[in-house]
């Protein structure tokens, strides 16, 4: 299985550019065609492996989908959802003959993460869903519009690609093939994954001075989930290919951007939100996280 696959990654290899809100580690949607040489004839397959941002395929005519383990042969027409924790690829893309799918971090959702707390982007859940005709067809119908309002100068655009992408699951759900009993792929891994990165994101966004996060180590999250730390670990590593300091790093400094750029609290009230003791030990996490001091990133 390949490496984790990045954001930035996926434009460098398939486009030769990154758009400036990724560099910026800002939220991030767009949209895409399947096409040649994707798709059709003499296309390559899809690397097995995870993919750090959340997905949505409708694909028409044919493809094999390996995900978790299982396989999942397109009939006519499917819908697949994929999230930044379930392994991923595809074979037999010469099948395909079109298709659309768009991508979307967790930034993106900014405070409402209801979107990602439907069943079909739930890893316990099989993630593909064989379509009707008329429902592909309305399903496309979901694409050609955010491809309309990507493309549009509207300044609410990408509230409204939220509400198509809503629609989309929607759809999903009410079609027949969608089964809430459908078979578990779930790791106890990937379970255990979930749970931890869910209390995490609790303690966040930060939004008032008096706020301070409480769980900054992996021993705290492990007794919160009662369990030991050695298996809190290994199971966060076995998933994400990332160490649970690591990533409970990568969110402190992602809120700690968020709090620099867009308020006017001094460096101390937001050492303090963010669990820190001295803002000295904050100036540090944050060059070290960033390469930047708190007050170079805030005059950018």
């Amino acid at each position: 299985m390949k490496k984790l696959e990045s954001i930035q990654e996926f434009y460098e290899s398939r486009f030769q550019w990154i758009p400036d809100e990724i560099r910026n580690n800002f939220g991030h949607f767009n949209v895409f065609p399947l096409q040649s040489p994707v798709i059709g004839e003499g296309a390559k397959p899809l690397a097995y492996g995870r993919r750090e941002w959340y997905n949505i395929v409708l694909v028409f005519g044919g493809g094999l989908l390996h995900c978790s383990g299982k396989q999942f042969p397109v009939k006519k027409q499917a819908i697949v959802f994929t999230n930044p924790y379930t392994p991923f690829g595809w074979d037999e893309r010469n099948l395909i003959i079109k298709g659309y799918y768009c991508i979307f971090n967790e930034q993106f959702l900014n405070k409402d993460k209801r979107i990602i707390n439907f069943l079909p982007f739930k890893t316990d859940t099989t993630p593909f869903f064989e379509l009707t005709t008329a429902e592909a067809a309305k399903a496309e119908k979901l694409f050609l519009r955010m491809f309309e309002e990507v493309a549009s100068n509207y300044d609410y655009k990408y509230d409204i690609a939220k509400l198509l992408v809503e629609e989309l699951l929607h759809l999903t759900m009410k079609s027949n093939s969608f089964n809430i009993e459908s078979p578990r792929i779930q790791r106890a891994s990937e379970h255990l994954t979930i749970q931890f990165l869910e209390l995490l994101e609790r303690q966040f966004p930060i939004e008032a001075k008096s706020q301070s996060i409480k769980l900054l180590t992996a021993s705290h999250f492990a007794n919160q989930l009662h369990i030991h730390v050695n298996h809190l670990n290994k199971s966060i590593k076995e998933t994400t290919e990332k160490t649970t300091t690591q990533i409970i790093k990568e969110r402190i400094a992602q809120e700690a951007k968020t709090l620099i750029r867009h308020t006017r609290w001094n460096f101390s009230e937001i050492a303090y939100s963010l669990g820190f003791k001295e803002v000295t030990h904050f100036n540090n996490f944050f060059k070290k996280a960033t390469k930047l001091t708190p007050t170079q990133y805030r005059n950018i």
